[in-house]
């Protein structure tokens, strides 16, 4: 028996060295070859949770039972474009006001309490070409939430005081527009991007903040807040079917003495206009003497989002500016030569009309000649060299592993799908989350470089720079690029920050 209990004993020890042996032998004996498993990732579908109330909206419902909260975000087809010649600043105004003006039969300040009071947060803002009411909340506090919502929404006080403060406060920004040299670097290139009679670039001034009445603004928030202009995203901890009347409810609701929103002219807001006119090509110069680092901006004429070449600019400019410090201008500019601690690229479509293609830096003044340069010649590199096969995995690898991020939260998932169909993707594109990574893994070497000549125009090129007239013109003594090389200068003078007119 001790002969076999031995006998036993050394099977045993054997089989576990062997087992040993082997899961040592299935280790790689270095990182790079360790082998996982494809990560498999499909999107969730917005016509899950599409639904068309018969109030009028499009909602997306997207149940949420992680946390006992609910968020709702609506959207409106309202913006800046919609402002009468004159009224510049009406928009941004009304925003305001109907978050901070008062609703329904609470004053500002006890609609302010209310939602103190149940630690919530509604939000309400009014852009360029959409408007934002939010709200977010304890679920068990939902009826009076909405009912809060339903006031905001749909009866406004834009009390008079608030209406002098919100003014008051505009002035004192508008005095400090030429503080910041970025402020004037991002004004000044939409005005070269888009022209100067585009809406975008009609901001408001000391005159037209002061022509603005109550009624304006009663009349613009008339016009434009109707249920059949809203999106709308709600998620959080709620049944699907209850949360569909609850909103029913909330878009369709008569409330005397104002008359039902189901009854008032239902007024669709007209296309955003998209007369773009792009400036020149050349060097344009605004002298800030008060700074010691001047603000470059490349641009040139961009796309629409649609535009079938979407999928390999995203890539191109992922590689040339985009992508970060493995990007070809962030590497030369700041990693080679330490001129800046940022340099990029970004490359929208955009969604009503194209948006601008632009690389930026920001470099000591007397460096800026230098560091154009170079951005300029990556810029150039990217048409006339293939980028290599590694540099376009990585930038595919890196977009498709950041993809479901996108889809992180409930409310996310809420808010991109409205979105999407607030500006009109999901009509055209119903498949576009779906289909996304396939479209960016379908793009060549050879397609990158075929968009990169195709829409990276050196002789269409405007470069915008803000910052020390003096010290920029002088250069670097090390660096003999003058900023004269690049191209024929112009230079730009600054706005009277209250009347936006160039100042002799």
């Amino acid at each position: 028996m001790k002969f076999l209990r031995t006998i036993c004993m050394a099977a045993a020890v054997g089989f576990v060295s062997l087992s040993i042996t082997r899961a040592a032998d299935a280790i790689p004996d270095r990182p790079e070859k360790i082998v996982f498993p494809p990560f498999k990732y499909e999107p969730p579908a917005p016509e899950s949770f599409r639904v068309q109330l018969k109030s009028g909206p499009v909602a997306y419902v997207v149940p949420d039972k992680q946390l006992p909260l609910v968020n709702i975000l609506i959207y409106v087809r309202v913006g800046q474009y919609l402002e009468p010649v004159g009224k510049e600043g009406l928009a941004e105004l009304t925003g305001w006001l109907l978050r901070h003006g008062g609703a329904g039969t609470n004053t500002a300040e006890q609609l302010e309490e209310r939602v103190a009071f149940l630690g919530a947060e509604l939000d309400a803002s009014i852009g360029e070409t959409e408007g934002t009411v939010s709200l977010n909340l304890l679920s068990k506090d939902t009826d009076e939430g909405f009912s809060l919502l339903h006031d905001v929404l749909f009866e406004p006080r834009f009390q008079a005081d608030k209406i002098a403060l919100r003014k008051l406060q505009i002035l004192q920004d508008m005095e400090q527009r030429n503080d910041n040299s970025a402020g004037i670097e991002d004004r000044e290139a939409d005005f070269l991007a888009y022209g100067e009679n585009f809406w975008a670039n009609h901001y408001s001034t000391s005159n037209s903040i002061a022509s603005i009445s109550s009624e304006d603004i009663a009349q613009f928030h008339y016009q434009w807040f109707a249920p059949s202009n809203f999106v709308v995203a709600v998620s959080g901890d709620f049944d699907r079917d209850e949360m569909i009347a609850r909103l029913e409810q909330l878009f369709s609701r008569r409330t005397a003495p104002v008359t039902a929103w189901h009854e008032r002219p239902q007024k669709t807001p007209p296309p955003i206009p998209t007369n773009t006119v792009f400036a020149a090509p050349g060097i344009y110069l605004v002298n800030k003497p008060d700074v010691d680092q001047g603000r470059v901006s490349f641009i040139l004429p961009g796309i629409l989002r649609y535009n079938p070449d979407y999928y390999a600019v995203i890539l191109m400019n992922d590689i040339l500016g985009g992508g970060g410090f493995t990007s070809h201008i962030m590497s030369r500019v700041r990693s080679d030569e330490g001129l800046a601690y940022d340099a990029h690229s970004y490359f929208p479509g955009g969604t009503y009309y194209p948006l601008t293609f632009t690389a930026g830096f920001q470099s000591k003044s007397r460096t800026v000649p230098y560091a154009s340069s170079i951005v300029l010649e990556e810029i150039v590199k990217m048409t006339t060299n293939t980028v290599k096969e590694t540099e376009l995995n990585d930038a595919k690898r890196a977009f498709i592993n950041r993809f479901p991020q996108t889809f992180a939260t409930k409310s996310a998932t809420a808010s991109i799908f409205a979105h999407d169909e607030f500006m009109g993707r999901y009509a055209r594109d119903p498949h576009f989350w779906a289909e996304l990574r396939s479209r960016i893994q379908a793009v060549t070497a050879d397609d990158v470089l075929r968009v990169a000549k195709k829409y990276l125009l050196p002789d269409k090129l405007v470069i915008l720079v803000v910052g020390n007239k003096e010290d920029i013109m002088l250069g670097y003594p090390s660096h003999p690029v003058k900023l004269s090389d690049l191209g024929k200068i112009t230079e730009l003078p600054l706005r009277d920050p209250m009347t936006m007119q160039p100042m002799k």
